[in-house]
């Protein structure tokens, strides 16, 4: 077949290039411009793909990893679909430590990809036997032939950022880009991007995003680990009960918390006014710009970027189903998106 830019020898050749596209309805009030990185449109619908390509293609570059060879992760879904991808196309087996609080549909989209998974309590410290992180390391010992990927204290998590992330948001944006958002979890797509972004203009304003009952933003003001900010939240893929070294808090301005209930009901906003189908931590990133916007943060000739790394698809039987909404009591905030669906017999 004659090739084109539009033919692709397998998936994998779609993984980043991902568009930056306008905030219109939702910030028309909002001081400055702003433009959503819409990581969805990766092949596995999160910024994840990014650095799972790019870790295992560096093992196998370095010669530790061969086909038929295992590969072993911690993952609040969306690494783990992205590696269970990355392994069919390669040939590798691919076993996943996941948090409990990762949704339901996450979990099937991982069995549905051909990985086994392990499911491991949420609320657990991080070096508890049953913590996901202790999971890994253990099925790691016990299978010879493989790799643990370890995202949260991988260097190569921020590489893949800077490699491919960040020149594209400073391409996208003609170099004019003066605010960052995302949100912080291993910490390798901000600290990635925000290493590339800073080279080429240290005046840009990186923003992390953080969850209440995360550790992160106290440790970037203090430097010190505080157990005491430790308590269970419902978004996933967001803060953190450990220090991740795959976070360079020393390229990040400052942090923003958000709540669980706000950032849900922000993420069927974003649906509602752009169209976009995003999913729970875009709608944190999202709330984390409201705060800033009411705190004077932007100027009317800034450009902010935000970035949302995944697809609504992998939160229905959460943030989109409204069971589960008003289970968490988030439906009695007057903002309240709910669906409307009307059965004619």
């Amino acid at each position: 077949m004659k090739q084109n830019k539009n033919v692709f020898d397998n998936v994998l050749q779609l993984i980043g290039s991902t568009p930056l596209i306008k905030l219109n309805r939702l910030t028309a009030d909002f001081d400055g411009e702003f433009y959503a990185k819409v990581e969805a449109f990766n092949p596995g619908h999160s910024s994840k793909d990014r650095i799972a390509l790019h870790i295992i293609e560096e093992a196998e570059r370095q010669g530790i990893l061969s086909p038929g060879d295992t590969i072993i992760e911690t993952t609040s879904g969306n690494t783990g679909f992205s590696i269970a991808m990355v392994s069919i196309i390669k040939g590798y087996e691919c076993i996943l430590a996941v948090s409990s609080k990762s949704s339901p549909d996450k979990i099937d989209m991982l069995k549905s990809m051909g990985a086994k998974v392990y499911v491991c309590p949420a609320h657990v410290s991080a070096d508890d036997p049953r913590s996901y992180y202790e999971v890994a390391k253990r099925l790691h010992e016990e299978n010879k032939g493989s790799i643990y990927i370890n995202q949260y204290f991988n260097q190569l998590n921020i590489d893949a950022h800077y490699n491919t992330t960040g020149p594209e948001i400073w391409d996208q944006t003609d170099g004019e880009i003066t605010h960052l958002v995302a949100c912080s979890g291993t910490g390798g797509t901000i600290s990635g991007i925000a290493k590339y972004l800073k080279e080429q203009n240290p005046d840009v304003k990186v923003i992390g995003v953080d969850a209440y009952g995360s550790v992160l933003q106290k440790y970037h003001e203090t430097r010190e680990f505080d157990e005491k900010e430790i308590y269970p939240y419902r978004i996933e893929g967001l803060g953190k009960n450990l220090i991740p070294t795959a976070t360079d808090f020393d390229v990040i301005d400052k942090f923003v918390k958000v709540t669980d209930e706000e950032s849900a009901h922000t993420a069927r906003e974003i649906s509602n006014t752009e169209g976009l189908f995003v999913g729970y931590t875009s709608g944190a990133a999202m709330q984390a710009i409201k705060q800033l916007q009411e705190e004077g943060e932007f100027k009317p000739t800034d450009k902010v970027v935000v970035v949302f790394p995944d697809h609504g698809s992998r939160y229905m039987s959460k943030v989109y189903n409204d069971k589960w909404m008003e289970e968490q009591g988030f439906f009695d905030s007057e903002t309240a998106v709910q669906s409307t669906i009307e059965y004619i017999k």
